[in-house]
């Protein structure tokens, strides 16, 4: 699979990009799919089937392993449909209808493509002759797919609980390990060694002569310590990481977890400078398991790719993760939320995010697996939410249950965003006999919690106007603190343009650099923290904020060298991002810890 663009499509929720391929892979751009709902796939599989007149056989809960069975299906019919439209694509050449022209003005104006395309054009070269030098060289973008491995729930057939293989995260990696693809699985959350150990089964994951592996293995992490433990776990099962996906801890989209103070730009140096000595140590212990497996053995390192993701929001910033720390793609997500070409947002949910300003998002505590999530203030779901409080109802019905992981009160693990746990929580708070402002406090914190699990996958059935009777119409959505300085809908195209500095859509002239927001986060999130243990201030504690403060410190000082370096060149590092980190580097200085 050649890399046409130096850009991706993170995953987005469950639904946002739910059949972003199908949009746009025929245009060579890749995107990456949730396989965390099989319910939502089983419905978009029926979906598809209907609106192509294609044959289609439910997969029912009856049905054994049905989990995986659904997600093969699904991944195998996008793989049929991106095939079919990019051979269309191709054939346009032939009838004149411009998507040829759409897919080569997408590009990159570096692209050597694009530039051998245009000679042959100019050369007048006969139409036969120059679709098959498209057939060549054009390509569709990666149908990649993401496992948030946390989301691994047991699963039971009635009271019997069923062998680990039948867990959630298990059964989606077996779905998209079965499927027709060649594509990535991104593995998201953190390590899971059992789900690790079961890559261990499937061929596809495994190296070929002369060919690259059928399926690859991307790494989300937030540093690149995490990168190197996790890199070495996998070689030594024989599983060679493609990819490591570097994502800012604070100024993403969906759960953030954010690092001990460790800054993106930093974060990003150390991968360039130990680049090379990644492959190499991960190599040694990889040949190691494949000549004890006794499988075939690349002789060479295989390439390494590193990708970045986080609150970009200019082509500036871009090409500068491009070309200064050598990246090969950069994730742009939360602003693909306002192109209808590519993700699925309901009209009430874009107009909401098109009109966000900085106080409409924020970090929450609204997610069940009591990480830190991004949100926008007053979505639909949350107003669904406030109103069954107002009813003294609180809680979801919990239809899909993906997101259940407590067990303080059943042998069954509840979803704390349900109101069966918080109807048990509320009641133990009751015994508690707490002062009204206290009791109000922690009554607060329970009943915070929502269903996103559902929430995040309606808005691909309110936009593809599909049944909502189980769901409810109720959205989440997550984008990340950058959607603010977006604040109208575009085309593919536009977006595509913006990217690669051809055009310009964001309206705001106030903008800060990636990096300068990042900062500005992660000092506001050391205050809350600093805040949070004044009254019970550990041994710990008091460690972890002052290595939290130190490499906050250090980032500062990374940044200024940066600054010296590049501040007459280009608009990221501009006087006002000094005159930020400075300001904020006094603050810091400034707290005492001990």
């Amino acid at each position: 699979m050649k890399r046409i663009h130096s850009f991706h499509i993170p995953v987005m929720g469950t639904g946002f990009t739910i059949d972003t391929p199908i949009k746009i892979a025929h245009y060579g751009i890749s995107s990456v799919i949730s396989i965390v709902d099989d319910q939502l796939i089983e419905r978009m599989r029926e979906y598809y089937c209907q609106k192509l007149q294609l044959p289609f056989d439910p997969i029912t809960e009856k049905v054994l392993d049905f989990r995986a069975k659904r997600i093969t299906a699904y991944l195998n019919l996008v793989h049929q449909i991106v095939g079919n439209k990019f051979e269309n694509l191709l054939q346009s050449l032939l009838e004149k209808k411009g998507e040829i022209e759409k897919y080569m003005d997408m590009l990159p104006a570096f692209s050597s493509l694009k530039k051998e395309y245009m000679t042959l054009l100019e050369a007048n070269t006969p139409l036969h002759q120059l679709k098959t030098w498209l057939q060549r060289n054009l390509s569709c973008g990666s149908i990649d797919v993401n496992i948030m491995t946390k989301l691994d729930k047991e699963n039971y057939s009635k009271d019997e609980k069923l062998p680990v293989e039948y867990n959630d995260a298990h059964a989606a990696l077996r779905g998209f390990a079965q499927s027709e693809l060649e594509a990535s699985l991104v593995l998201s959350a953190g390590m899971n060694p059992r789900l690790y150990n079961y890559l261990e089964q499937f061929e596809d994951f495994y190296p070929q002569p002369g060919k690259s592996n059928k399926k690859k293995i991307v790494l989300k992490v937030s540093d690149y310590r995490s990168a190197l433990i996790q890199g070495k776990y996998l070689a030594k099962k024989g599983l060679w990481v493609d990819e490591y996906r570097i994502e800012s801890g604070l100024n993403c989209g969906g759960h953030a977890f954010a690092t001990d103070g460790h800054l993106m730009g930093p974060i990003l140096e150390e991968f360039k400078q130990n680049r090379k000595a990644l492959g190499q140590s991960v190599f040694s212990l990889y040949v190691e398991a494949l000549t004890s497996k006794k499988r075939y053995c690349p002789e060479e390192i295989p390439d390494v790719a590193i990708s970045a993701q986080g609150g970009l929001g200019t082509a500036e910033e871009h090409q500068f993760l491009l070309e200064h720390y050598q990246i090969n793609s950069v994730g742009w997500g939360s602003p693909f939320l306002l192109v209808p070409e590519a993700t699925n947002v309901d009209p009430s949910t874009r107009k909401q995010l098109s009109k966000a300003e900085e106080k409409d998002l924020y970090l929450s505590n609204i997610s069940p697996l009591g990480v830190p999530f991004n949100n926008l203030r007053n979505n639909s779901k949350d107003q669904e939410k406030e109103r069954l409080i107002e009813k003294e109802r609180p809680g979801s019905s919990c239809p899909k249950k993906y997101l259940v992981s407590n067990k303080d009160f059943t042998e069954e693990a509840l979803c704390t965003a349900s109101r069966h746990y918080q109807h048990l929580k509320l009641k133990k708070l009751e015994a508690q006999q707490l002062s009204p402002e206290e009791y109000r406090t922690e009554y607060d914190k329970i009943v915070e919690k929502s269903c996103i699990c559902v929430g995040l996958g309606t808005p691909a059935l309110l936009v593809n106007g599909m049944d909502t009777r189980k769901e409810g119409e109720g959205v989440s959505v997550c984008p990340g603190p950058n959607m603010a300085y977006f604040s109208k809908v575009v085309s593919l195209r536009d977006m595509v343009r913006h990217i690669y500095g051809k055009a310009n859509v964001i309206q705001r002239k106030d903008r800060p650099s990636l990096f300068i927001k990042e900062l500005e986060m992660y000092v506001t999130y050391f205050k809350n923290k600093l805040q949070e243990s004044s009254g019970n201030k550990t041994a710990k504690s008091e460690k972890y904020l002052k290595t939290f403060k130190n490499n906050l410190l250090k980032g500062i000082a990374y940044y200024q060298e940066l600054f010296t370096c590049f501040g007459a060149q280009l608009e990221l590092f501009n006087p006002q991002m000094l005159v930020k980190m400075n300001r904020l580097e006094l603050e810091l200085q400034a707290v005492e810890i001990a």
